[in-house]
């Protein structure tokens, strides 16, 4: 029987509703959680550990890479088939996407949670937890990266996000949907994940803010990240890649002052590309020298340059990071 490590790092998975606040606060170890999962005996031999606590929103990327070596540390034991790893939804996506990101090992990595807490009707930690166990001991999901399991369903890391505030259902890959799916316990993948990336990392190095687009947009939100010395910027721009007027005049003061600019689209699904020649467009900030992001979510691309920054200043280097591939040099 194969083994596979459970690490409870947190969550609404581990929470119930305190009576006098009246709402929900962590509370359950990963012993209370593993006492729901019943027959799980039956599927793998489980070992676990304990990350932390904490709510979703304290999550930092320096507490994601501690996790990311922790990880690492226990596919490295020969006995230990894959790892499975608990989590608050809120910041989910971004933890499994730099887990995805600086794990090395074809062993499999699964991130779960729960959207009901332990005092709700329905509570789904359970059987989230139950359903990701079989997927770390699956055969079929061996090379796949980093997975996120929640509802039965399989999505890549590097595809899925949070995608409404309730719903079971709310991790979706908007553009490709799951890579698989869990039924009675067997596992089914559809198709391949593709392009997976790998930023060797040992520590995070450098400040990357993240700003989103709006109509009339004055640039002011860019100019004083550039002030406080950021090292990196993420834009969520509008549909293909464009931004006001105004923002754009910032970004070239800022690119003159090193800093590094990675466009993405603040819309639901679609990629950045430089079609639009006017001031503000792809085009004019592609050749300013602002790198392109591709589908990512302005999250997602925020880990993304934090680990490229801890390993290079050189803008090249870090276009090739995310642009290799899917877009062409000019």
């Amino acid at each position: 029987m194969k083994k596979v490590a459970v690490i409870f790092n947190g969550g609404t998975i581990s929470m119930k509703v305190d009576r006098k606040l009246k709402a929900a606060v962590p509370t359950l170890s990963g012993e209370d959680i593993m006492a729901m999962v019943t027959g799980i005996e039956n599927h793998a031999e489980i070992e676990t550990f304990s990350f932390s606590s904490l709510p979703s929103p304290h999550m930092t990327p320096e507490l994601m890479m501690k996790l990311s070596k922790m990880v690492s540390e226990l596919l490295d034991r020969e006995e230990i088939s894959g790892v499975v790893v608990t989590h608050g939804t809120d910041t989910l996506e971004e933890t499994a996407y730099l887990l995805d990101l600086t794990i090395n090992s074809q062993k499999p990595v699964v991130v779960t949670g729960s959207m009901r807490n332990s005092s709700e009707l329905g509570y789904d930690g359970p059987a989230n937890l139950a359903a990701s166990i079989v997927v770390a001991t699956s055969q079929e999901a061996v090379g796949k990266g980093v997975l996120v399991c929640m509802n039965n369903e399989i999505n890549s890391a590097s595809e899925v996000t949070k995608e409404h505030s309730m719903h079971l259902n709310t991790f979706q890959s908007p553009e490709f949907g799951p890579i698989g799916i869990v039924d009675s316990n067997e596992i089914i993948f559809y198709r391949d994940k593709v392009l997976k990336q790998f930023i060797p990392t040992e520590s995070l190095n450098g400040r990357v803010e993240l700003v989103k687009a709006v109509a009339g947009d004055s640039g002011a939100l860019i100019d004083f990240c550039i002030d406080q010395g950021v090292d990196g910027i993420v834009i969520e721009g509008m549909g293909r890649g464009n931004i006001p007027p105004k923002m754009a005049e910032a970004v070239k003061r800022g690119i003159e002052r090193g800093v590094i600019f990675v466009l993405v689209s603040r819309c639901y699904k679609g990629r950045v590309m430089d079609s639009y020649g006017y001031e503000g467009g792809g085009k004019e900030l592609r050749q300013a020298g602002v790198i392109f992001g591709d589908r990512l979510p302005g999250q997602k691309a925020r880990i993304k340059l934090l680990l490229a920054l801890s390993n290079t200043n050189e803008k090249d280097e870090i276009r090739k990071m995310f642009e290799d591939k899917l877009y062409k040099n000019e």
